[in-house]
């Protein structure tokens, strides 16, 4: 076999690989495309209003972001310096769906400065109570600063 056909083997191997895990992905989107229920479809009978008074009553508090329950489960088992540090949590993504394949997350904070400022500390500690608030056989959670620079990171 020569190197021409080993490579081109080795190439549809990879998309292959590549299309199959990106199959396993959203499935927010599959819903979309089975023609699911979506935040954009309009109601399907004209009650409107009636139809809102009774389900306002059913509703309680919209489900707090990822970041405020990231924050809320440091602020109850953290140690003190990891409080500190989740309090400059400023956003979290991708701490809501995980399939144990290739789980990412990220932690955003208000710290500056990138790997050498000041964050970089604090961020061992946010992905250290990363890892005890979410587990996957296979996670990585990534700290950045305000600028969107990396501080660091860990596994969940």
């Amino acid at each position: 076999m020569g190197i021409k056909t080993k490579i081109a083997l080795g190439t549809v191997v990879g998309v292959v690989v590549i299309g199959g895990l990106a199959s396993l992905g959203d499935d927010q989107a599959a819903d979309t495309a089975k023609g699911g229920d979506t935040s954009n479809s309009a109601p399907a009978s004209g009650g409107g209003k009636a139809e809102k008074a009774e389900a306002d009553p059913a509703q309680e508090k919209p489900k707090a972001t990822q970041a405020e329950q990231f924050k809320a489960f440091v602020e109850e088992n953290g140690t003190p310096k990891e409080k500190e540090a989740a309090s400059h949590v400023t956003k979290v993504q991708g701490a809501e769906k995980q399939n144990d394949l290739l789980d990412t997350a990220d932690i955003y904070t208000d710290y500056t400065g990138g790997v050498m400022g000041e964050g970089s500390g604090p961020a061992k500690l946010l992905a250290s109570s990363f890892a005890d608030w979410k587990q996957s056989e296979n996670g990585l959670v990534t700290v950045y600063d305000a600028d969107g620079e990396l501080l660091g990171n860990g596994e969940f």
